[in-house]
């Protein structure tokens, strides 16, 4: 598993404003559901991409059904599909988003040569992760069944 410092991965988080979220579910329990739910209560516009589900509304938001339907531009877009289905989803998220700055692959994804293509591009890429749960861990909110978050906070 790739090793990214914290000062990488809380960079990443806290220039992100937008999240094309590829592989998003309508149902609840699903992570992808709950990651991008999580990400929207944290202030961050998060755009669900999936075919299946094009044209419903979640979190406020249309489902498109590709990366290439989004006109507006996306800082990060995070992956929750299989790892052989990562190429065509980076090479249509690098077409359809110049200024894109971050491809995410969620726990279990990764997809080395995809990913080599979007750093070529100098896109900063993250495999293996969970925004949510680093955000959590970064920001000092893993509290909760004695995760020790490394943050020291003020709160009481």
């Amino acid at each position: 598993m790739p090793d990214y410092s914290d000062e990488f991965l809380k960079k990443i988080l806290t220039r992100t404003r937008t999240i094309a979220v590829v592989g998003v579910s309508m149902n609840p329990v699903r992570p992808s559901y709950y990651v991008a739910r999580y990400l929207g209560l944290k202030g961050f516009r998060v755009i669900p991409v999936n075919p299946g589900h094009a044209g419903k509304m979640l979190f406020g938001q249309t489902v498109v059904g590709s990366l290439e339907e989004i006109e507006d531009k996306v800082d990060m877009v995070d992956i929750f599909r299989r790892s052989e289905a990562v190429p065509p989803i980076v090479d249509a998220a690098l077409e359809a988003f110049p200024e894109l700055q971050t491809i995410w692959m969620q726990i279990g994804v990764e997809h080395p040569e995809a990913a080599a293509r979007a750093e070529a591009r100098g896109v900063d890429v993250i495999q293996n992760r969970c925004p949510k749960i680093e955000y959590q861990r970064l920001f000092g909110e893993l509290r909760m069944g004695g995760f020790a978050t490394g943050v020291i906070s003020s709160k009481l």
